[in-house]
């Protein structure tokens, strides 16, 4: 038995007509079954109309965390939603029922519908709804898209290091040490591959190997590390990564995998 396709299931869940073939295997087919009636929820909970489902508004809380995240001014600080002068949902004494999947039309009421004008997806070639998702979905992108260039727009780079094998490793890879706003130091470091028997811990050393600093254990491919307030980075400017035993023993293990010197 050859099943419907993602796209074509997706297409009935709309109200698209796929022709009698389609709707005779949708109801023999229970896993076919059960995908279009997942998709043709989530179709009827985005309808517009009056038969759309209701949907319980969100609190004041959500908007407050959307404008923290964003940074937007003072001037749209309150809640668009409180000032509604619609009753929230969430205020009706019926319980919200959830939606059931339309049943599959007959032929006949298909066949009707082919005859009537504008019959089928009907709500698809509203140009309004269009519009309306294109906007939200430009204004979200552009939202994500400002937030990042925030972020990355709070620290300043300090320094940088180039991290080299050492001994019999073959890994290699960078390090960086960026600056916040709040004057939080980070070094962040990326290891190309992970080398070590027993676990990566990320030091900063002295130029001399005599005095050291750890950082943290690095669990990944990378990792982000803050510096500790008053170090001096001029008299710890070496970025090592060893591979470190489960021994209990905090010292160094003396097997570096890369090391680099920061550079400013």
């Amino acid at each position: 038995m050859q099943h419907l396709d993602p796209e074509s299931l997706s297409l009935l869940a709309l109200g698209e007509e796929l022709g009698d073939d389609a709707a005779d295997h949708l109801r023999s087919c229970a896993g076919c079954a059960a995908d279009f009636a997942g998709l043709r929820r989530a179709v009827v909970a985005a309808k517009p109309g009056p038969d759309a489902v209701a949907l319980e508004a969100p609190g004041p809380q959500v908007w407050a965390g959307i404008h923290s995240a964003l940074g937007l001014s003072p001037a749209v600080a309150t809640n668009p939603l409180a000032a509604s002068d619609s009753p929230s949902p969430s205020a009706s004494s019926e319980s919200p029922v959830s939606p059931s999947p339309a049943p599959l039309p007959s032929r006949e009421e298909r066949a009707a519908r082919k005859r009537k004008p504008g019959g089928g997806a009907g709500w698809m070639r509203r140009p309004g709804v269009w519009l309306a998702a294109a906007a939200a979905t430009v204004l979200l992108a552009a939202g994500a898209f400002w937030s990042v260039q925030q972020n990355q727009a709070q620290v300043t780079p300090l320094a940088r290091a180039e991290l080299a094998p050492v001994d019999q490793h073959s890994a290699t890879g960078s390090a960086r040490v960026v600056e916040a706003k709040d004057g939080q130091r980070t070094l962040e470091v990326q290891v190309n591959k992970n080398e070590a028997r027993g676990y990566q811990e990320v030091w900063l050393i002295a130029p001399d190997l005599s005095r050291l600093v750890s950082l943290g254990v690095m669990t990944s491919d990378s990792g982000t590390f803050p510096v500790p307030a008053g170090l001096n980075l001029s008299e710890y400017p070496i970025v090592d990564v060893s591979d470190e035993p489960v021994d209990g023993n905090p010292a160094h293990s003396s097997v570096s995998i890369v090391r680099g010197t920061l550079v400013s």
